[in-house]
C-alpha cells in the first residue's frame, strides 16, 4: 500500500460576498479535486490547539501526528534542521524575517518577497557588519532566514509577534519581548541588532535601488519564534511506515529532517507562485518507489492569502489541483498499475484573505483510496462539504492513523 497526503498550506477561508457567498476553494475551478471528492469521505482536523502559535511548524507537526508538547521548541529550530544544520546544547535559533518598515507600520512581512540573490547579499552584510562569534544570521529561501545566539546567557523566553501576522501595525509596538527576567539579555541583544540593522539596511544599496524601481525594500530584520534542540521521536517508530517529504521551504524540510523521513527539494520548488508544480509531482512518484509515505507540501497558495490577493489565491488553487495534484495522478497511475493507495488533501489552516493571517478554525480534508467508502451525500471537497463527513473534529495522531489503518 502506497500513502500520500497533498498538504495546501493556508487553503481553508471564509465566504466572501465577492464570490457570491463562496470561499475561494468552492469557488475555484477544481476538476481534479472534484473527481476525487466523488470517491472520498471527509472530515475536519485541529491543527492549531490552543496554548501554541498560529504558525505553520505547529500546524504541520500537528497534522504528522507529533505531540507538541513534547516536540516543539520553535520554529527556529526546525527551520535550522530544514537547512541541514542541527543545534547543539548551547545555541539558540530564531526564524529572521527580512522585512519592509515604512512610515513607522510594519508594511510587507516578506519584502516584496525578495529575490533569493538579493536576500543572499543582505544576509551576508549582516553578517560581516553584526556577525559575532556568538551572533550568526544564516541565510534560507527569499525572505525566509535564521539567526543563531550561541552562549549560556541566551534564552529562548521570548514573546513576539509573527510579522506575516501584524501587517499595518506600529512596529515598535509590538517588538521582541522578554518573557521573564532570564531572557531580558536577550531581549536587548535582538532590539539592538533589529535597530542596528535597519540603518545598515535602509541605505545599502540593494534598497536604494528597490526604491527606484518600486519595489518594497528589506529594510528591516524581524527576528521570531526561537527556541533550542527539539526531540522529535522518527515517523517510522511512530507508524511503521517509511516516509519522505517534498517542500520548498526549509520548515517543512527540517520537520522531515527532525522525523528522519527523507525530504526532498525539488528543483525549481520556490515556495511561491511560481512554483514547479510538476516537479514537486514528479519527485513525489519516484520516491514512492522504496517509500510507503509521501507528503507533498505547497507553499504558494498561503503567501496569497498573506498578500491578501483573492485572485492569485484562487489561481494557486486552481494550479495546485491541475499541475500538482492531476500530475501526480497521472504520473503515478503510469508508474504504479493497479497497486493500491490511499490519499488526503488538506490545507494546514485557514489564512482568510480578509484577515491575511492565520486561524485556528478546524481545517477540511478529504480521504480516498482502498477501503474507503465514498461518502454519497458530497460530492465536492470544501470547507463546508467537509463538515458532512463522518471524521469531524479528529487532533493530535488522530488523522495519520486514520490514513495508516
Amino acid at each position: 500500500m502506497k500513502y500520500v497526503v497533498f498538504l495546501l498550506d493556508g487553503m481553508a477561508d471564509e465566504v466572501l460576498p465577492e464570490l457570491g457567498g463562496m470561499t475561494p476553494l468552492e469557488y475555484a475551478r477544481t476538476p481534479v479535486m472534484d473527481k476525487l471528492a466523488s470517491e472520498a469521505e471527509f472530515g475536519t482536523f485541529l491543527t492549531l490547539p490552543e496554548g501554541f502559535p498560529t504558525s505553520s511548524d505547529v500546524a504541520n507537526m500537528s497534522l504528522l501526528g507529533w505531540d507538541l508538547s513534547n516536540s516543539y521548541t520553535g520554529r527556529g529550530p526546525i527551520e535550522s534542521y530544514g537547512m541541514g544544520i542541527p543545534l547543539d546544547e548551547e545555541t539558540i535559533a530564531f526564524r529572521l524575517n527580512l522585512i519592509t518598515v515604512k512610515d513607522g507600520l510594519l508594511e510587507d512581512y516578506s519584502a516584496g518577497h525578495i529575490e533569493d540573490e538579493e536576500a543572499e547579499e543582505l544576509i551576508t552584510f549582516l553578517q560581516q557588519e553584526l556577525g559575532s562569534e556568538k551572533i550568526r544570521f544564516q541565510k534560507g529561501v527569499s525572505y525566509r532566514h535564521l539567526l543563531y545566539l550561541k552562549g549560556k546567557e541566551f534564552s529562548p523566553h521570548i514573546l513576539y509577534e509573527k510579522p506575516d501576522s501584524s501587517h499595518g501595525m506600529e512596529w515598535e509596538k509590538i517588538l521582541p519581548k522578554a518573557a521573564d527576567e532570564s531572557a531580558k539579555y536577550t531581549e536587548e541583544t535582538l532590539l539592538s541588532l533589529m535597530y542596528r540593522a535597519h540603518k545598515l539596511l535602509s541605505s545599502h544599496p540593494i534598497n536604494q535601488r528597490r526604491r527606484e524601481t518600486g519595489k518594497n525594500e528589506a529594510n528591516m530584520i524581524w527576528p521570531w519564534s526561537g527556541g533550542g534542540k527539539p526531540d522529535v521521536p522518527s515517523f517510522e517508530e511512530m507508524y511503521g511506515k517509511r516516509g519522505a517529504i517534498v517542500a520548498a521551504v526549509d520548515v517543512i524540510l527540517g520537520l522531515g529532517r527532525l522525523g528522519n523521513m527523507t525530504v526532498r527539494r525539488p528543483e525549481g520548488a520556490t515556495g511561491w507562485i511560481d512554483t514547479n508544480y510538476e516537479n514537486k509531482a514528479r519527485t513525489a512518484v519516484e520516491l514512492l518507489k522504496d517509500h510507503d509515505f509521501v507528503y507533498v507540501h505547497l507553499e504558494a497558495i498561503d503567501e496569497c492569502g498573506h498578500l491578501g490577493d483573492l485572485d492569485l489565491k484562487i489561481r494557486a488553487i486552481e494550479e495546485a489541483d491541475s499541475r500538482l495534484i492531476g500530475t501526480f495522478l497521472e504520473l503515478y497511475r503510469e508508474t504504479f498499475d493497479g497497486e493500491p493507495w490511499r490519499g488526503v488533501i488538506l490545507p494546514d489552516h485557514p489564512v482568510p484573505v480578509k484577515l491575511r493571517k492565520h486561524t485556528r478554525t478546524p481545517v477540511p480534508f478529504m480521504l480516498w483510496g482502498e477501503g474507503v467508502r465514498p461518502n454519497p451525500l458530497v460530492k465536492t471537497y470544501s470547507e463546508r462539504t467537509a463538515l458532512q463527513g463522518k471524521y469531524t473534529g479528529l487532533k493530535k495522531d488522530e488523522l495519520m492513523r486514520l490514513l495508516f489503518q
